[in-house]
């Protein structure tokens, strides 16, 4: 039962605004400021439409616009700035090689950072086949179900598993909440492997492999491709992992170049 509550698929009803919304709201929150071209340009749709969709964000709080003209951060999302810019530059630099990803496995292609107890994605790249796993930027998951949560969950220590799935900082959800004993043997093998499998534990029909992200001295982020389970075969599953396993490291080479230009 834990499992089907977790799993979150589209809405057949799902409504484009409201969509659209939430996506620039996390745009904010974890990016940084945005103009209203830069919203158009990310949701694809026209800069009225961007204009009137921001301005709603800041009527409720949820974004505020600068001196610059440019949209920020409100009140309700704003996180720290190092953390905001960290994210942002993270994203930055994985983006050409999720693009690279998609072009070599034609699956669609995504980098996750831990968020609590949940696997928060910050950047996606479709693929262009017809049946694919369409955007999942700004979605959060449960870790302990994603392939990329479980990467990262896996680098922590012991104590700081513990401290994250203690059972007073679950009540009122205590159902959804991993078996400690059963998460530990999963986080092994994932660590033993060096890539981790998830097969429609969170969607329906949705299968992703995924490969850890070191920024800095730990597993700090993951990358991911995902694809629909009917196209999902293990004989796949060595080119799948050599192509994350390139990505990976060439996202953590860029990254670290990226930061030593910063200091």
């Amino acid at each position: 039962m834990a499992q089907d509550r977790a799993q979150k698929n589209r809405p057949h009803y799902a409504l484009a605004s409201v969509d659209h919304a939430l996506r620039l709201a996390v745009m904010l929150q974890v990016e940084g400021p945005l103009s209203v071209s830069d919203a158009a340009e990310r949701l694809g749709v026209a800069r009225s439409t961007a204009h009137r969709l921001l301005s709603m964000l800041v009527y409720r709080d949820f974004a505020r616009q600068g001196e610059d003209r440019r949209y920020h951060a409100g009140p309700v999302i704003s996180l720290t700035a190092d953390s905001q810019s960290r994210t942002a530059l993270l994203r930055t630099v994985a983006l050409p090689h999720l693009h690279a990803l998609v072009g070599r496995l034609g699956e669609s292609a995504n980098l996750l950072v831990l968020a609590g107890d949940y696997a928060r994605f910050i950047g996606s790249v479709e693929s262009s086949q017809a049946l694919r796993v369409g955007n999942r930027e700004g979605m959060v998951f449960p870790a302990h179900l994603t392939s990329g949560g479980k990467l990262i969950l896996a680098d922590l220590t012991p104590a700081e598993r513990e401290e994250l799935y203690a059972a007073q900082r679950w009540d009122g959800r205590e159902g959804e909440r991993p078996d400690p004993a059963a998460l530990e043997q999963e986080l092994a093998v994932v660590r033993d492997r060096g890539f981790a499998i998830n097969k429609d534990r969170t969607e329906t029909g949705v299968t992703a492999v995924g490969r850890g992200v070191r920024v800095g001295d730990r597993v700090g982020a993951a990358v991911t491709v995902s694809m629909p389970t009917v196209r999902f075969d293990e004989s796949r599953l060595v080119d799948i992992v050599s192509a994350l396993a390139l990505a990976s490291r060439d996202i953590e080479h860029d990254l670290q170049a990226a930061l030593r230009v910063e200091a």
